[in-house]
């Protein structure tokens, strides 16, 4: 891939480098770096490991984000979507899965639970004014643009 940038990864004993599936593809999968099968009861949460370290360059991060099958058949997501990898972060990348399906999710070792996407960031510079510009919508908040169901 052509504007593909490289990212130093540290991968532990048998752990998966991210892949991407086709070359289309906007999110590598990232797969679970268990021993054994773990089972994730309906309603709770687990931290998957995935056995990697990553370098990010600064200004970017990676995303975390849900695999679309997964959620489709079995109701389980990544529970803090998109879950945030920052640039300075060095650490082992972890993945909290939710079952949000009626029925308990055994994930195996090596399986694919989430995808990770690398996107470009700004940092904000902050300035306290005493009032902002006027804009069409104003202040108006959940709901407010007609696009959603309406609330009682």
């Amino acid at each position: 891939m052509d504007n593909a940038i490289e990212l130093p990864i540290l991968v532990e004993e048998e752990a998966q480098v991210p892949s991407y599936a086709t070359i289309g593809a906007a999110g590598a999968d990232l797969s679970a770096h268990i021993k054994e099968p773990l089972i994730v009861e309906p309603g709770r949460t687990a931290l998957v490991p995935t056995g990697l370290k990553v370098a990010i360059p600064e200004g970017f991060e990676l995303q975390v984000r849900p695999r679309s099958g997964l959620a489709l058949r079995y109701g389980i997501t990544v529970l803090n979507t998109p879950g945030t990898i920052d640039s300075d972060y060095r650490g082992s990348i972890g993945v909290i899965l939710i079952n949000h399906g009626h029925e308990p999710f055994r994930i195996e070792p090596g399986m694919r639970i989430a995808q990770l996407v690398l996107c470009r960031v700004f940092q904000a510079r902050f300035v306290a004014h005493e009032s902002l510009l006027a804009s069409t919508r104003g202040e108006g908040g959940f709901g407010s643009t007609g696009t959603g169901s309406k609330c009682p």
